[in-house]
């Protein structure tokens, strides 16, 4: 179960997937993550952090949308001005109502009451009639000028609407004007008559508020009309208190729900960062492992806890559990293993083949859960739309899957920002074992130590442990010609490539049959010559019975030397290439070498492959094209294609060809992707320049790109529908003597004419990002990045803040 049957080699040759020596010590606890979650929260509240299911390239590990990214949102100052006057209104018009400022008041009330009630002397169920009458039409007041004055947005922006504990304070502060107001506005000692004002109908002081009318409205009548003023004046004060606390209950209940004032109680923490506190629960948080609970495995779940708590555990190894435990899913009969690997391992259960659990530094910010990792932010112009103006800018596999290409010149930053951070983020994925990364740079770039990857493959370098396999671990010789044929003359307009795979199957097919391998190099170069030597000596070595038809390709092979048109003799200057005294050690097919096949990709490998840039450039690119040749075939003809394979090309000039680009299209659907970083179009043929583009769902263009590679983007990207305005100054010009007088005394003092404004606002269709802003208003440390997922979701191109 340590393996579960993922990582085991399948059909793969001897040496292509490296093997741990021996099972990695033990340590007292695991390698811990250089940024987050371990560099701030623990990794609890990482799990615990909400994800928002966000469009792509947000950054979803705890993104809420701004508050202000509505364009219908009403700005702060109309706001509480609207709110203002709402409330003076409402006052102005209650004090008109209960100072009988408002003729026929009461006619409403009158008709369904009997008319006895309104005379000189008014029985007590006129004057509790008139004080529910009253607070009806309080309320009416209140709720109409509430609606009018939006004082639930008010309470919801300025109390509700912010991180606690400060959401708590705020809605406590409000609660309270709302308490004092009830209590000072409910004045009942003012309602207290005594029976000679109850005889002598005398009007009581009147509140401006409708508190004390509610209050008379609920009191027993007995209280106020029968028994002496003292009696009168107990009950009264009784009431009042009673009322006074059932009113403030009810009001501190909707401003603490509003408030959350539990959740602060509760967890002192979960205020400081926005979030509010998650129940505790046993299956309600990630953190305890809730699909595991569900299983009914309720007592592997309690230990993966306690390895969390305790510190042993990271966010590989809860990424990699999870991974194996879909597994389980699917193929049942894993479950006994998979639950004897945890009891007897805990957080290093299911490990990766090298024993890893986390790579030796981070350099990005990364969250496994999501498989996201952060590229930089969304800053805050106009450029960018409300909703990501100040958001993370990140980037997953949904995303990389439709295979990204990044254009920017020297010192842009695609290396820093851009390559080495995607790659880090798949190596992370590699040990949780969910995807599988090849990175292609230049000797000495910085992609991270080497005892971050697994295989490190250094041509021309002594000191290199693993050599590359020149045919891509293909058996069949045609497959083999077909990948040298890319790596050879793909780049060659002279040369046909179906050609030069002909003259090279011609080849590699006799030879195979005759040593059982394919040649090496230098062997290579000699037949692609026409060496009588080398190729009599094939021909030696083939029964005439048995090989017919190999020899039969020797002898089409030797009719085609030298022709016109044969591309054996551009083939063999190729291969020259490599034929030098720095390669001597490396692409051999004796098999005593350790040569790595990209047909491992169906394990989670990290693979790093340093070409020659500097000692041999034209050996770089040569060798640089047959990696990306490989990867295609690779992945492509995986039997398993779970894992996310991926290939990142630091510098791809003079590495795009016409079969390179139809390869990127067919990964889309393969579960892989490349990402291609070049310094402009121009390192491309100009026939590919509209092919490629379009073959790359994703985009980025650094700053810095010249106007005529801006001119492609903008094409790629398309145009948009904005609203422009336009203004017009038009010269008045007067009819009245006194008015002509008047402008022109103005225009003596200002020194212009008088003008009048005609504002035009019209639907245009404009392009998003144009040529000239693409080279002259993308800041240093910036990009313009655009984005598609492997389902078709597009996200427009955005600027992006590289350094944030």
């Amino acid at each position: 179960m340590d393996t579960e049957g993922t990582y085991d080699a399948r059909g793969t040759r001897s040496g292509s997937v490296p093997r741990p020596s021996g099972p990695p010590p033990r340590p007292a606890l695991p390698p811990r993550p250089v940024e987050a979650p371990t560099a701030g929260p623990s990794l609890g509240d990482w799990l615990r952090t909400p994800r928002a299911a966000a469009e792509p390239g947000l950054w979803r590990l705890g993104h809420t949308p701004r508050r202000d990214a509505d364009p219908d949102r009403v700005p702060d100052r109309a706001l509480i001005g609207g709110a203002v006057v709402a409330l003076l209104a409402a006052s102005l018009v209650w004090s008109l109502w209960r100072n009988g400022y408002v003729p026929h008041s009461r006619v409403l009330l009158e008709l369904v009451t009997p008319q006895d009630w309104w005379g000189l002397r008014r029985p007590p169920a006129a004057t509790t009639a008139l004080a529910v009458y009253n607070s009806l039409v309080a309320a009416l007041v209140l709720y109409t000028a509430g609606r009018l004055g939006n004082w639930r947005e008010v309470f919801r922006r300025y109390a509700v609407d912010h991180p606690q504990p400060s959401r708590a304070v705020r809605t406590a502060l409000a609660g309270a004007v709302l308490v004092w107001c009830f209590v000072q506005a409910d004045t009942l000692r003012d309602y207290a008559p005594t029976a000679a004002t109850v005889q002598a109908d005398a009007a009581p002081p009147r509140p401006l508020l409708p508190f004390g009318d509610l209050a008379l409205a609920l009191m027993p009548h007995a209280w106020l009309y029968n028994g002496t003023g003292e009696d009168v004046a107990d009950h009264l004060r009784a009431f009042a208190t009673w009322y006074h606390l059932v009113g403030v209950g009810v009001i501190l209940w909707l401003t603490a729900r509003a408030g959350g004032w539990l959740t602060v109680l509760r967890d002192p923490r979960a205020g400081k960062d926005g979030r509010a506190a998650v129940p505790s629960g046993p299956s309600e948080t990630p953190a305890d492992w809730p699909q595991l609970r569900v299983a009914g495995l309720g007592g592997v779940a309690d230990l993966l806890v306690a390895e969390e708590r305790s510190g042993r555990m990271n966010d590989v190894d809860c990424v990699r559990i999870r991974r194996a435990w879909r597994g389980v899913r699917s193929d049942p009969s894993r479950l006994r293993a998979f639950t004897d690997a945890v009891a007897g391992q805990g957080a290093r259960a299911c490990p990766h083949p090298s024993g890893d659990r986390d790579l030796p530094a981070r350099a990005a910010t990364h969250d496994l859960l999501t498989s996201q990792v952060r590229i930089g932010r969304y800053p805050d112009t106009e450029r960018v739309p409300a909703t990501r103006r100040g958001a993370g800018a990140a980037v997953d596999p949904a995303v990389l899957g439709s295979s990204l290409l990044a254009i920017g010149p020297f010192g842009s930053g695609k290396t820093r920002h851009l390559v080495r951070p995607v790659v880090e983020s798949l190596a992370l994925q590699a040990l949780a074992g969910k995807a599988a990364v090849v990175a292609v740079c230049a000797a000495g770039t910085e992609l991270g130590a080497d005892d971050g990857y697994d295989v490190v493959i250094k041509p021309g370098d002594p000191a290199s442990a693993y050599d590359l396999d020149l045919y891509g671990g293909a058996t069949d010789p045609d497959e083999a010609a077909a990948l040298l044929a890319e790596a050879f003359a793909g780049d060659l307009a002279e040369v046909d490539p179906r050609r030069a795979a002909t003259a090279l199957a011609q080849l590699l097919g006799p030879y195979r049959a005759a040593h059982g391998r394919f040649p090496s190099v230098p062997v290579l170069r000699e037949l692609l010559d026409g060496s009588p030597g080398a190729i009599g000596d094939l021909k030696a070595r083939l029964d005439p019975e048995t090989h017919r038809a190999q020899l039969r390709e020797l002898d089409a092979r030797e009719r085609q030397l030298g022709s016109q048109g044969d591309p054996g003799l551009a083939l063999a200057a190729r291969v020259a290439v490599l034929d030098r005294p720095a390669f001597e050690a490396f692409f051999d097919t004796t098999g005593e070498s350790r040569p790595f096949s990209l047909r491992a990709l169906e394990h989670p490998l990290r693979v790093r492959i340093d070409v020659p840039e500097r000692a041999h450039p034209e050996a770089g690119h040569l060798l640089t094209r047959l990696v990306l040749a490989q990867f295609a075939a690779g992945a492509t003809a995986r039997a398993d294609q779970s894992l996310f394979a991926f290939l990142a090309v630091d510098d791809a000039t003079h590495a795009v060809t016409a079969a390179s680009v139809r390869a990127v299209q067919r990964l889309r659907n393969r579960n892989a992707g490349v990402l291609l970083t070049l310094r402009g179009l121009g390192d491309v043929p100009e026939a590919l320049h509209t092919s490629l583009l379009g073959s790359f769902g994703c985009h980025m263009a650094f700053s810095g790109v010249t106007t005529w590679d801006g001119r492609l983007f903008a094409q790629a990207w398309g145009t948009e529908w904005v609203e422009t305005t336009e203004v017009a100054k038009h010269t008045v010009f007067a009819d009245q003597p006194l008015t002509r007088a008047i402008h022109a005394l103005r225009k003596l003092v200002t020194g212009k004419a008088v003008t009048t404004d005609a504002v035009t606002v019209r639907r245009i269709e404009r392009e998003r990002w144009s040529a000239s802003e693409l080279a002259h208003q993308v800041p240093a440390g910036h990009a313009v990045l655009s984005l598609t997922t492997v389902e078709g979701e597009h996200a427009p191109p955005l600027l992006v803040d590289l350094r944030g």
